[in-house]
């Protein structure tokens, strides 16, 4: 307390401010959140989500067979019923081998199916394997040096 002659005693208060910690945690998460939606909205009207393509799970395997030809085979996947034809070749020479399904083109390719790709040892530096879906896509199944 304080006390003077002319005005008596006077007491003094103090105030503690505890409001300032929630407003500013509130505008962070406010802002945080304005950004977020801002994204996503931005991702949807560019049409960024369009070009987003799932790929097919399939395998095939290489090897030399001797110093003139490599084996390619087709060991299936989870997306073995759509893989419609494998199509290999030794760049750069350009030596090609295709995988279809024998007994029916329009079917799958047999898990197990094999080709053999002829490859010139001076020239030959690169094998590319790619497999044809159901769905139109193709992707690559194999792509290694030599």
């Amino acid at each position: 307390m304080r006390c003077s002659a002319e005005k008596g005693c006077i007491e003094m208060k103090f105030n503690q401010n505890e409001e300032a910690v929630s407003p500013v945690i509130g505008v962070i998460l406010m802002v945080a959140i304005t950004v977020i939606l801002a994204a996503v909205i931005a991702v949807f009207v560019f049409g960024m989500a369009d070009d987003i393509q799932s790929s097919h799970t399939v395998a095939a395997t290489s090897k030399m067979v001797n110093s003139t030809a490599v084996m390619v085979t087709y060991q299936g996947g989870n997306d073995a019923q759509d893989l419609m034809f494998i199509n290999g070749s030794v760049l750069p020479s350009n030596e090609v081998g295709t995988i279809v399904n024998t007994n029916d083109a329009t079917k799958p390719v047999p898990v197990g199916s094999s080709m053999t790709i002829t490859v010139d040892p001076a020239t030959s530096k690169q094998l590319m394997v790619t497999g044809t879906f159901k769905d139109g896509t193709t992707q690559v199944l194999i792509d290694k040096l030599l």
